[in-house]
């Protein structure tokens, strides 16, 4: 029996094959388009798992494309408790299910913070217990570039390099959209240590990572967390 995770997020979908140890294999990736190519490139098995934080037309296209694809599908939601892992927000459908995803891929390791970085930028303390101690959202560095040039369109939407301190525009808005988020998870990282009375890992993952990693502490880098999250999900459900 085949088992496939998707992971539809704003602006891609990914997905792979659960391997016989369990884990996705090497993911693909697949921008949205409104002419419909991304769902033509699906793959067919019997089982498929699906998280979506995207919208609902593309959730819909995504569902409607693999029942003709997979004899079931198994569309995934935050739970209040899995295995060891246990949400701290009261409501748990406000919680993302890629953060719980990312979180139940974690869970099991030791103390972590987990970072995601893709439209926004989340971050999620998870103890050694499996027990989640809450959370922020900001906006990611691409987000904030858009956001400022949207405002001012004088000020660049992508381009520089981080520079501590800047001797043009382009670079002053990398470094500071950059350094946004470096400063926010390193300070998450210090608070977290004293919430657990231990350093957290830092776990990292996301398409808007790769400009961040050479800047940020020592870290796990988990490139499908949600994809092997949606995995172990799948094994703890059907145990």
């Amino acid at each position: 029996m085949s088992t496939w995770v998707f992971d539809l997020g704003n602006t891609r979908l990914k997905y792979a094959e659960v391997g016989t140890d369990g884990l996705p294999g090497e993911p693909r990736a697949i921008a949205h388009d409104a002419a419909g190519d991304w769902l033509r490139a699906l793959p067919r098995g019997d089982v498929a798992c699906v998280a979506s934080v995207a919208s609902e037309e593309r959730r819909v296209a995504l569902l409607d494309a693999l029942s003709t694809r997979f004899a079931r599908i198994h569309r995934v939601h935050t739970q209040p408790r899995l295995g060891p892992l246990r949400i701290a927000y009261p409501v748990p459908a406000h919680l993302g299910v890629d953060r719980f995803l990312a979180l139940l891929d974690a869970c099991g390791s030791g103390p972590a913070l987990v970072v995601g970085i893709g439209t926004a930028l989340t971050i999620d303390v998870l103890d050694a217990a499996g027990g989640h101690r809450g959370g922020r959202i900001a906006p990611s560095p691409r987000l904030m570039r858009e956001a400022l040039h949207a405002r001012a369109a004088v000020l660049p939407e992508a381009g520089g390099a981080y520079a501590e301190f800047a001797d043009d525009t382009a670079p002053a808005l990398a470094s500071g959209c950059e350094g946004a988020a470096i400063a926010l998870v390193e300070r998450s990282l210090a608070q977290a240590t004293t919430l657990l009375g231990a350093a957290p890992a830092l776990r990292l993952h996301g398409g808007g990572a790769a400009t961040l990693r050479p800047l940020l502490p020592a870290h796990d880098w988990v490139p499908d967390a949600v994809l092997r999250g949606l995995a172990r999900w799948h094994a703890l459900a059907f145990a």
